[in-house]
């Protein structure tokens, strides 16, 4: 039986963070009721003309220098020409030919830890269609024109990727970059980032390509790895039992977990693309290109490596800390406020992102502040409390108690740490386990856990477990 390769294309439409939207100054802001954010120019009347927003361009511009992608000087808008009930001009205006990105690349790592670059074959700039309604129409379709000319830069891979993790892998660093640099919110939910992908298999040794077919509008990381696989070994079954893939556009379900076709595959041609007789091409100058270079923010794979250097930071660490603009911009501000970057990491990593996954929510809407928490984490470093009795007043700061200072006030937290209070207790301690004393000093060293146990027991966590080692190291040893 043969061995398969599976080779996949990636074309992600990244929404533009702009106001308005490409070609008119209607609102681009998510929520609206239906059909309230279209205006003349979006629905196409006659005698309205389109005017570029030069936001969006600027954009497009800052994208292509952060994959270090060949910029176009002069770049022509084209009309993409088809029917569909939520396009009511009858063509969509994207470009064609002269693209304003032209190649580029980004590395993506593997699971086995190895770095691949992926190419980026060009990204084009184009106004986004309406949204086809299909619920609660009783059998009637709605449609919803808001989105209609929304501006979206479309992203289009080389055919590099060969498995569904490489294809996660490259949409999540592109979807860090585009929110990096500013110019998405990456929201998947709302439609900001989404891609379709463009599936194939071939025997390994193979040069030629085979069929393919492309898997639209998938919106999460989950499914687009869920419905290439499905896709992957449909196609192979489908070979395997002498039949031939078919070019097509196809749909995923993720409640049945498979994909299914929605049409016959279009080619360019289908779409009668011309250049738009309403729009100039559009010309970039030098001049526009470093404003937008000094625009650049410090870029994912740079400050993952400035992590690992400044903060001495393991690669999976760094890794996971420079996934998004937001969640690096919080680390630092953590790490430079206590002055302690191994505890900074592991409590933004655990604590913090542990306690916004329970609860299911965002980073943007951490009820603990980055400031907060660098003033929580430098009252265990001058043994204010202990990391035990942190993780409480942490609980307390996220229920909305107030700042760290005012909880350990408030509750009585401070660590003990005067030596003849905790003197005190590690006696009591030694006299009631007069058992484990003679274990210890018969050579079993490891019972001292057990005795700083049982005086944090009894301290209800507030003696300082290095103080406590001390004391009671030297008095079981009458050193």
């Amino acid at each position: 039986m043969a061995q398969w390769e599976t080779v996949i294309g990636l074309e992600i439409h990244a929404q533009l963070a702009t106001r308005s939207k490409i070609f008119s100054g209607a609102s681009t802001a998510y929520g609206a009721e239906p059909n309230t954010q279209a205006c003349a120019v979006d629905l196409g009347f006659p005698g309205v003309l389109p005017v570029l927003n030069e936001a969006a361009v600027r954009m497009a511009i800052r994208f292509g220098l952060a994959i270090d992608a060949e910029m176009a000087p002069r770049s022509v808008f084209a009309r993409k020409n088809y029917f569909y009930p939520d396009l009511p001009k009858g063509y969509q205006i994207s470009q064609f030919e002269l693209p304003i990105v032209g190649r580029g690349s980004l590395d993506i790592t593997l699971d086995s830890g190895e770095v691949k670059t992926i190419g980026v074959t060009r990204a084009h700039l184009e106004e986004d269609a309406g949204k086809s309604l299909h619920e609660d129409f009783a059998g009637m379709t709605g449609i919803d024109l808001n989105r209609a000319g929304t501006p979206l830069l479309e992203i289009v891979s080389e055919p590099d990727l060969r498995s569904a993790r490489e294809a996660v892998a490259y949409m999540k660093k592109m979807h860090a970059l585009v929110t990096y640099i500013g110019i998405c919110d990456g929201n998947m939910q709302e439609g900001s980032f989404r891609c379709d992908a463009n599936v194939s298999v071939r025997p390994v040794g193979q040069e030629a390509f085979g069929t393919r077919t492309e898997l639209k509008n998938l919106n999460s990381f989950r499914f687009v790895e869920r419905a290439i696989n499905y896709e992957v070994e449909r196609q192979i079954a489908l070979i395997e039992e002498g039949g031939e893939v078919v070019q097509q556009t196809r749909l995923y379900d993720p409640d049945r977990d498979e994909t299914r076709p929605m049409r016959s595959k279009e080619e360019a041609n289908d779409y009668r693309y011309f250049p738009d007789p309403d729009l100039l091409p559009v010309e970039i100058t030098p001049e526009m290109v470093e404003a937008e270079r000094a625009n650049l923010p410090e870029l994912p794979d740079a400050r993952r490596e400035r992590f690992k250097t400044q903060f001495n930071l393991g690669h999976e660490d760094a890794e996971l800390l420079t996934s998004t603009r937001e969640l690096a911009d919080y680390f630092e501000v953590v790490a430079d406020g206590c002055g302690d970057a191994r505890m900074a990491a592991n409590w933004t990593m655990t604590t913090l992102m542990g306690a916004l996954n329970r609860h299911r929510i965002e980073l943007s809407d951490s009820p603990v502040s980055a400031d907060a928490l660098a003033g929580l984490l430098a009252r265990i470093q001058d043994n204010t409390i202990s990391g035990k009795i942190a993780k409480e007043v942490f609980e307390a700061m996220w229920a909305g108690e107030g700042e760290a200072d005012e909880i350990i006030d408030k509750r009585g937290l401070k660590q003990i740490s005067d030596s003849s209070a905790l003197e005190k207790m590690v006696d009591e301690v030694i006299a009631a386990n007069p058992a484990q004393v003679e274990e210890y000093r018969g050579g079993k060293e490891k019972l001292l856990g057990f005795f700083v146990g049982q005086v944090m027991k009894l301290s209800k966590g507030q003696a300082n477990p290095g103080e406590v080692s001390k004391i009671m190291k030297q008095k079981l040893t009458g050193q």
